[in-house]
């Protein structure tokens, strides 16, 4: 019992993650959590360009130049 309580204890991270995985398996989420995660993506991107325009226009050039 006591070694089954330090296993729950030292992966009770794992655990959930491995719970909530299934329940969105079960539940067709994942087509949610992977828009989710695109919308996510591409937010970050446009914020990296925004603050970035100089270098990002440098390179998109540098990479049109060898095509």
């Amino acid at each position: 019992m006591n070694k089954l309580k330090e296993f729950i204890s030292k992966f009770r991270g794992a655990l959930i993650g491995i719970i909530v995985a299934i329940i969105a398996l079960i539940f067709n989420l994942h087509k949610i959590v992977i828009a989710i995660l695109i919308l996510v993506a591409g937010g970050i991107l446009g914020n990296y360009i925004q603050y970035n325009k100089e270098f990002v226009k440098e390179k998109l050039k540098m990479y049109i130049d060898r095509l």
